[in-house]
């Protein structure tokens, strides 16, 4: 490809040459280093590659010299410094020539090496990088004084000619191709000034700011002048308006990297005082210039926000004569503060409030035939774009750094601009005039500054004596002032309580209906805040619901953006959140207006997305009355949760969390949901990513479905854990294990033959110890013992033929556990090991386990008799301090407790109540361990004979003895 690209014969094939430099590009990535996967360029090869490339600089097509200094930038990431240390030195040395061209491509390929190069972050790169700008910068900051001064020279030279075109086609086009190196050279300096240097946090000085930046300021004040002479249309008019915007973002970029520096006396007050001169009083070649406008803006907002700027209290050690950095930094603040003094005197703080209001948040003509032919998206276009982008938003963000800084002094201000506006415009102002477009930009004002101005103005007053009647005029032409007001009832949210909640709810529903788009959805919004507010009150807002949803759906019907259509859907699930079961009246609306809209988003995945979620709110608001909208809700769960869909990548995620809704507050298990269950079988054999949502779905079809559901997907849950248990990380395994507990549990006959390869694994992770100090990995073991304890406990015969299974040594082996006991003996250890450390329901199922135990025919069960029944009277004991409630504990249950609210009403049949039923039911919390103690130490007794049975009670503790003595005569 590089010789393609150097080939003589094909200097005429521009578009030859020009795919080979591309290819040649592109294929860096790939094969400069080598890799696994590819052979990638030979060693041997590359030196050449990087000499021939080098020789090719002086590229005459633009094109092709612009992916070649790409090329370059990308290749010198790989190798400089190590394998291609001579770089710079070579571009330095054709710096020197007198060729412009060749100039003018060495500076773009020193732009585009520095920029690849800048973004390296490591120390030794970053090194790397001083070291060029070092080499490079005195060199490449003297080139672009000169070439300033030759273009400005052949500036005036045109402008004092009265023949604009006295120039030769040659010189015209030396003095474009001098432009255009002039932009690269300032490139290649802002990269070195930026990255070439200690940030000015840890040095205090980067001297080139106090050199560069006066020239920079110089330079953009002699370029700008140009513009009311080289006009659009002329050659050398896009030169002008790059020039002038760059320059405004080197200093920009300055500022920002190096603000110690840059808060020098040469530098900071002439910059500033420009900027606010050309914000405040522009000329007339700048009034049009609004990029350049938002440069000044951006680059003033910089410096009043930057916190560099702000000095702290802290004093010096008396006596002290060393300066630390920290009092150099505080010092160089101080005398930052004293220059924003200095220029910012009341009377110009006022002055640049007064502009930025009365002229830059003035809607222009543009911004008004914009609005009239597409309200909606001029809507979202304030709403979404950039400050930094536009003129207005950039002066609005301006502003309020500015009232941040000067409160005191602009509050009143602002007030009164806010009553001069409504005096010289009466609400009933029907043209759009001068003083209309003055009050609107007055009432944004206020609108943005509502938390700096609240201590200033009554909202009350002020939404009663103006804003209020502002809606009575019904005129077309007030959508202009209608759009301010709904913004504005939604951005004073924090001082609209009490009383004035209604009249303010009132308003914007009549706003809703206006027929402007524009307004509507500004209504939309500002409702979506007052209803997220915390001083929202249902019960103040009930009365509106039908009608606010009603328009929320006629709005629906006539909006055509994406973003409009999120937006409406996003208020009427706030709404449906926010009333609860108080949106039961409107829910025959809601049922119609889900599926209707469903339908019209075919194919739009982000909007049914938000469907979905309004769904699942409604669900949760109906609660136990949520089989009245399955006609709507489950085709939307059936397509959502099916991974056969083309918009399961977008939908699945929310489907699943909805399924999970709608199980939670079903009050009994209809056929159509247990047809729904395959998909998650489906859904998890694809991925565990969903797991944790997944087991809660699994839970929930337990506690609903019962026998019939494990009767019919009986082999899809066991397929399922199996295929989770040891299988997932710590998260996940902690999600599980409830389910595996709950199953058991509530189906101690049938569930454990299904779970017998997962019983036996948690065997190995029970007995099979494990990293203790993990939190996680302790509490999967112990939840693992639990489950075990309890099969033990609620199918003694199950559990006997399971511990009896040679694939259970089998398994053993494969972990590495030599097992050289009995295993219901290393059960044992197990249990007495871990006893301490589970809650009071599995401490009881772990204690019945161990009882239980003692009638193994196993000598060595004597051996642990004294700690058996010293775990079981702790336990008996634990009950007798708790009054013998062990409900309270139960409720802590660490297998299926959610974090949920507890139901109230015990009538109410949801999960929770269900859930509440299984706890009040368990049969680990109905046994008597006592009971349970005194039959199997009989039996031990009589199995063990009386002798080797004394002998092993003998070594019990006397206390332990007088608190066993006590538990068995009861």
């Amino acid at each position: 490809m590089q010789e393609i690209i150097a080939a003589k014969d094909l200097e005429t094939q521009n578009n030859t040459r020009w795919l080979a430099s591309v290819y040649f590009k592109n294929s860096i990535n790939r094969y400069w280093r080598q890799r696994r996967d590819s052979l990638g360029i030979s060693s041997s090869e590359k030196p050449y590659l990087r000499k021939k490339l080098l020789e090719l600089i002086r590229e005459e097509n633009l094109q092709i010299a612009v992916q070649m200094a790409v090329l370059v930038s990308k290749i010198a990431r790989f190798d400089y410094p190590k394998e291609w240390p001579e770089l710079f030195s070579i571009l330095v040395q054709q710096l020197q020539s007198a060729d412009i061209l060749t100039t003018h491509r060495v500076y773009m390929v020193l732009h585009r090496t520095l920029k690849e190069l800048s973004t390296k972050r490591l120390t030794a790169d970053q090194r790397n990088f001083a070291e060029i700008t070092s080499q490079l910068f005195d060199y490449a900051w003297h080139h672009w004084r000169s070439d300033v001064q030759t273009i400005l020279q052949e500036f005036s030279a045109t402008v004092q000619s009265s023949i604009g075109t006295v120039f030769s086609v040659e010189r015209q086009q030396t003095l474009q191709l001098t432009c255009e190196r002039w932009l690269l050279c300032l490139k290649t300096l802002q990269r070195m000034i930026v990255s070439g240097f200690q940030s000015d946090a840890k040095n205090i000085q980067v001297p080139p700011v106090k050199e560069v930046c006066p020239s920079l300021l110089q330079a953009v004040q002699s370029l700008l002048q140009y513009r009311s002479v080289f006009h659009e249309g002329h050659n050398f008019h896009p030169f002008i308006v790059k020039a002038c915007l760059k320059l405004m973002k080197v200093l920009i970029a300055i500022q920002n990297a190096h603000p110690y520096s840059f808060s020098s006396q040469y530098v900071l007050p002439p910059i500033l005082e420009f900027c606010y001169k050309k914000i405040t009083d522009p000329e007339v070649y700048v009034v049009s210039f609004d990029r350049f406008l938002i440069q000044c803006m951006i680059l003033f907002k910089s410096v009043l926000e930057c916190k560099e700027y702000k000095s702290s209290n802290t004093g010096r050690v008396v006596g002290d004569t060393v300066i630390t950095l920290e009092q150099a930094k505080n010092n160089i603040a101080r005398e930052a503060e004293d220059v924003l003094k200095l220029l910012m005197v009341s009377e110009r703080v006022v002055l640049l409030c007064n502009v930025l209001i009365r002229r830059y948040f003035i809607f222009t003509s543009t911004d008004l035939e914009e609005w009239d032919e597409d309200p909606e998206g001029f809507h979202h276009e304030q709403d979404m774009i950039q400050w930094i982008e536009k003129l207005r938003p950039c002066a609005e963000a301006l502003y309020l750094t500015l009232f941040e800084n000067y409160r005191q002094i602009l509050a009143p201000v602002v007030v009164d601009i806010l009553k001069e506006a409504m005096g010289n415009c009466p609400a009933a102002e029907v043209d759009i005039t001068p003083r209309m477009l003055l009050k609107e930009a007055a009432y944004g004002a206020v609108g943005v500054s509502h938390y700096e101005l609240s201590n200033y103005l009554s909202f009350k007053a002020w939404f009663e004596g103006a804003l209020l009647p502002e809606l009575h005029n019904t005129h077309s032409n007030g959508h202009i002032i209608h759009r301010r007001v709904a913004l504005i009832l939604g951005q004073w949210v924090s001082e609209i309580k009490g009383e004035i909640r209604k009249p303010v709810y009132c308003a914007l529903l009549g706003l809703l209906q206006d027929k402007d788009l524009a307004v509507k959805l500004a209504s939309c919004r500002s409702l979506c805040s007052l209803m997220e507010d915390v001083q929202f009150y249902e019960e103040d807002f009930v009365e509106y619901v039908p009608a606010c949803l009603d328009m929320c759906f006629e709005t629906m019907q006539n909006v055509q953006e994406f973003d409009s259509k999120v937006q409406i859907l996003n208020l009427i699930s706030v709404i449906i959140d926010r009333l609860g079961e108080k949106i039961l009246p409107c829910a025959d609306k809601l049922m119609q207006f889900f599926p209707q809209v469903w339908d019209e988003s075919s194919g739009e995945s982000l909007l049914r997305i938000q469907v979905i979620l309004a769904v699942q709110n409604f669900v949760v608001a109906l609660g136990r009355q949520s089989p009245m909208a399955y006609n709507m809700l489950l085709p939307i769960l059936q397509f959502s949760t099916d991974i056969n869909s083309p918009d399961e990548l977008n939908l699945l995620e929310d489907g699943v969390l909805l399924w999970e809704a709608t199980l939670n507050h079903a009050p009994s298990m209809v056929p159509q949901l247990l047809d729904l269950f395959p998909n998650l079988i489906a859904i998890m054999e694809k991925s565990f990513e969903h797991l944790p949502v997944a087991m809660k779905i699994i839970e929930c079809y337990i506690l609903l479905g019962g026998v019939n559901f494990l009767h019919l997907h009986s082999a899809g849950v066991a397929k399922v854990l199996d295929a989770v248990v040891g299988n997932v990380n710590d998260k996940g395994m902690l999600s599980t294990l409830p389910v595996i507990e709950i199953l058991v549990q509530c189906f101690p006959g049938d569930a454990p033959p299904l779970l017998g390869g997962i019983l036996q694994k948690l065997i190995i992770v029970f007995i099979g110890g494990g990293d203790e100090s993990n939190p996680s990995k302790a509490a999967i073991r112990a939840s693992a013992g639990a489950i075990l304890a309890r099969l033990l406990v609620q199918n003694s015969s199950y559990f006997a033929h399971l511990t009896t299974q040679s694939s259970v040594s089998t398994l053993l082996q494969h972990a590495g556990m030599k097992v050289d006991q009995n295993i219901l003996l290393c059960l044992v250890d197990a249990w007495l090991d871990k006893v301490d450390n589970v809650t009071i329901i599995p401490r009881k199922a772990y204690a019945l386990a161990l009882c239980i135990l003692l009638t193994l025919r196993e000598p060595q069960i004597l051996e642990k008799l004294d700690q058996i029944i010293s775990v079981c009277t702790s336990i008996l004991m634990c009950d007798i301090d708790l009054n013998g409630s062990e409900e309270s504990s139960y409720e802590g249950l660490h297998s299926i407790e959610n974090n949920e609210d507890v139901v109230s009403s015990a009538a109410e049949e949801t999960k929770e109540f269900r859930k509440r039923q299984v706890k009040s039911s368990d049969p680990i919390k109905n046994m008597s361990l006592a009971h349970v103690l005194k039959e199997n130490l009989q039996a031990c007794a009589s199995l063990h004979g009386d002798a080797a049975f004394n002998a092993a009670m003998s070594r019990l503790h006397p206390t332990v003895l007088g608190q066993l003595q006590e538990f068995l005569k009861t």
